[in-house]
């Protein structure tokens, strides 16, 4: 099923910064673990980080020029290397974001290590998750095809894995008072759909007043924004990179 990718409007996140213990247990925490192959659960924190960032590492690869096989057998063999040969291990947070590590380390590895042979041979009895190439295809073949440079999209992608953990999340914690339909006609509305329903036919079918939808709405943007601000901060090496980061990725997801 073809993916749809949703742009946002930049006005519905406020300023707040998320609390400091937000950088107790962040993504850099996941990946020390994931390097530590002492940990009983390094396993599981890379397949979790595999599972969340793959598609922007596919993304870039395929803009480097390599076709759909190549770029399966790329991105599967180098978050295996990652393992293989404990990389993750030299990662250092405080050197930056964890996007920028990530795509210097595949440009490292394409520089310098692989061609599909390679690719094939490392990652073939240690694949750390099992990538669908017709999925991953799919989705690649939904991108602007105006969007030339391999960089930008990866950053396009990376925004994109984001906000698509971001609105699970959201769902998540709705789901304990709300039904899917209403989720679905809040986030419609809050997000500003091009087929969004009117307030008033979304408290028609919902049974509600329009003023308790709008209001329904408005904590669901505030909260957005506190979640999408918190998954910024966990990618981050300090508090005061949340904002720049936070900007440039909204610019993407409005494009």
């Amino acid at each position: 099923m073809r993916k749809k990718h949703t742009r946002m409007d930049t006005s519905q996140f406020g300023s707040g910064v998320p609390p400091r213990e937000q950088f107790q247990t962040t993504i850099w925490s996941e990946v020390i673990r994931a390097g530590d192959a002492n940990d009983a659960q390094s396993a599981e924190a890379l397949e979790k980080l595999c599972q969340n960032y793959w598609f922007p590492i596919y993304a870039y690869v395929r803009r480097r020029g390599h076709d759909a096989h190549e770029a399966q057998d790329l991105t599967q063999g180098f978050f295996s290397l990652l393992l293989e040969k404990n990389y993750l291990r030299t990662a250092d947070h405080s050197k930056g974001k964890f996007r920028s590590f990530l795509i210097n380390a595949v440009k490292w590895h394409l520089a310098n290590e692989w061609d599909r042979a390679n690719a094939k041979k490392r990652g073939g009895d240690s694949v750390v998750f099992s990538l669908d190439e017709d999925e991953a295809e799919e989705r690649y073949q939904h991108e602007p095809p105006s969007e030339a440079e391999p960089e930008q999209a990866y950053d396009r992608q990376w925004a994109r894995a984001i906000l698509e953990q971001v609105m699970s999340r959201l769902r998540n914690e709705f789901a304990n008072d709300a039904s899917a339909e209403r989720f679905d006609l809040l986030v419609s509305a809050m997000m500003g759909k091009s087929d969004a329903q009117p307030y008033a036919e979304i408290a028609r079918q919902l049974n509600l007043s329009e003023g308790a939808v709008k209001s329904a709405v408005r904590r669901m943007r505030q909260r957005l924004g506190e979640l999408f601000r918190a998954e910024i901060a966990a990618t981050v090496a300090t508090v005061s990179e949340i904002d720049e980061e936070t900007r440039y990725l909204l610019s993407l997801l409005r494009d």
